[in-house]
Order: structure tokens, then C-alpha cells, then sequence
């Protein structure tokens, strides 16, 4: 019994090992990238990703690598009696991934499962109401990006997206964008960059970006990015990659030196794609 045991402990740890081993998981990754993608696939991403047929021939290569990858390191769940779709899967998978065609090298590490509820979903939020009291109340939500490992999603919400991909909303990238900003264990709409000298630079027009969208808020200014993103920076940094790949010429007409700036994090000109 107890040698059983033994060899089950050694197995496990050698399983471990070969998961978490940088460059066995890259081969595993580089291997699911080669498979063949299936045309079924390929039809359901089309018809759900809008921008999905203007992506040059390389880059609809890479997106349906990483699809793959996705696909087989993330668990999706339905919640609220959902059941789960090929189709629901593939949508998130292939719009989440569009943030990864800049070959990052991970695939949102901290995330192991996407909850897809059918519609809007209740959830119990803590609210502090004074310095002594605590108020608890049932809050309606679209979706959400949890700090440890996981994301929830509207099915509901993501269709409607699918269907109106240039109204700058997007449910999916804003809330992959905060697994993103999540990356380096805080979210506070400053991702990880390639170089350290990035960062004075992404903090200067972040910066001015995020008080001119709340001062124009506050003047009731007709804005390119939605006015959710004046809540917080990390609020502002997922509206933002929502307008950059779905109204990004208006985001560069009005807003060039955010639009350079995301352009240079997400190393792809969503210009060139409308």
C-alpha cells in the first residue's frame, strides 16, 4: 500500500515538473500550435470575430495557434444551468487571444478557468458605507476578472458584442485585458512591458490620457472610449484596449499618442485591419 502510494506521489511530481518546466511547456505549446485547425473552427470564428477575415495570412496563423493552446490550458465552466458550446468556447478563446499576437510568450498565466453564465449574474458585494459600517448587497454583473484564476463572462453580453464589434465595447478584451494588467500581481493599468525605459514613458500618456477622459466625463464631452474607464487606471487601460480594436481610427485620430502607445504593447495596427 504504502509503495502504491509512493509511486502515484513520484508520478504526480514528475507530471508537475513537466507543466511547469519553461521550455517543455513551450515544445507542448509549439506542438498545439502545429496541429491542423480544423475548418468547422475556422467557420465558427469567422462568423463570431468580426475582424477575424481582415488579419493578414500570418496573422490568422498565429491567432489559430493560439487558439489551440488556449483551448487545451484553460477549463470553461456554465454556470446558472449554461451548458457549455463548442462555439461559446471558440469565441472567447479566438477574441482573448487576439491580445496575444504579439507572441508574448504566455497565455494569461494566472487564469485556469473562464465561468460563462447565460445572461446577467447576481454576486454579494461588501460596501463600506462609513468608517463603522459594512453593507452587503446583491450586485448585477456583466462579467469580471478575478486576481487569482479566474474569469466570468455573460454569454448574453459576449452575443451582443459578436454583433456590434464597432460600438467599442467588448466584454471579452476588456476582461482579458485585466489578466494582462494582472500579470506582475497588481492591477493598475500598467501591464508588463518590453523594456524598463517603457514604463516613464506609458506612465506620462496613461497618465494625461486617463485625466482628460475624466475631465471630459465630468463636462459631459462626448468621448471616443467609454466613461467607465474614469473609475480607476486599471479600469481605464481595459476600456482603452476595447476602443484600440474596435474603434481604433477614431482612437488614432483623436487620441494618437494612446493609440501609439497600446500599438506598441499589443505590437499590432487594428488601422490596418478596417
Amino acid at each position: 500500500m504504502v509503495e502504491t502510494i509512493i509511486f502515484f506521489l513520484v508520478i504526480g511530481l514528475i507530471i508537475i515538473r513537466i507543466l511547469v518546466n519553461p521550455v517543455l511547456v513551450k515544445r507542448r505549446r509549439n506542438r498545439l500550435k502545429r496541429r491542423s485547425f480544423p475548418s468547422l473552427w475556422r467557420a465558427i470564428i469567422d462568423r463570431n470575430l468580426f475582424i477575424y477575415s481582415h488579419l493578414s495570412p500570418d496573422e490568422r496563423r498565429r491567432l489559430e495557434g493560439h487558439i489551440q493552446v488556449f483551448l487545451t490550458e484553460k477549463q470553461f465552466i456554465g454556470c446558472g444551468g449554461l451548458q457549455v458550446t463548442e462555439e461559446m468556447k471558440l469565441t472567447i478563446a479566438a477574441t482573448a487571444c487576439l491580445l496575444l499576437l504579439n507572441e508574448r510568450g504566455e497565455y494569461f498565466p494566472k487564469l485556469r478557468s473562464i465561468l460563462i453564465y447565460p445572461g446577467t449574474y447576481l454576486v454579494n458585494e461588501t460596501v463600506a458605507t462609513s468608517h463603522y459600517v459594512v453593507e452587503e448587497k446583491r450586485v448585477a454583473r456583466l462579467g469580471e476578472s478575478w486576481a487569482k484564476d479566474q474569469v466570468v463572462l455573460s454569454w448574453e453580453q459576449i452575443e451582443q458584442d459578436t454583433f456590434n464589434w464597432r460600438d467599442g465595447h467588448n466584454l471579452i478584451l476588456h476582461e482579458f485585458a485585466h489578466q494582462l494588467d494582472r500579470e506582475d500581481g497588481s492591477a493598475q493599468g500598467v501591464p508588463i512591458l518590453q523594456k524598463d525605459s517603457d514604463y516613464s514613458i506609458w506612465a506620462k500618456v496613461m497618465t494625461k490620457e486617463y485625466q482628460q477622459l475624466c475631465q471630459d466625463t465630468r463636462r459631459g464631452v462626448k468621448t471616443v472610449m467609454d466613461s467607465y474607464g474614469v473609475i480607476n487606471p486599471a479600469e481605464f487601460f481595459a476600456v482603452a484596449t476595447e476602443t484600440f480594436f474596435e474603434k481604433s481610427y477614431q482612437l488614432l485620430k483623436k487620441h494618437p499618442a494612446l493609440y501609439e502607445q497600446l500599438q506598441r504593447y499589443y505590437q499590432v495596427d487594428p488601422v490596418q485591419w478596417v
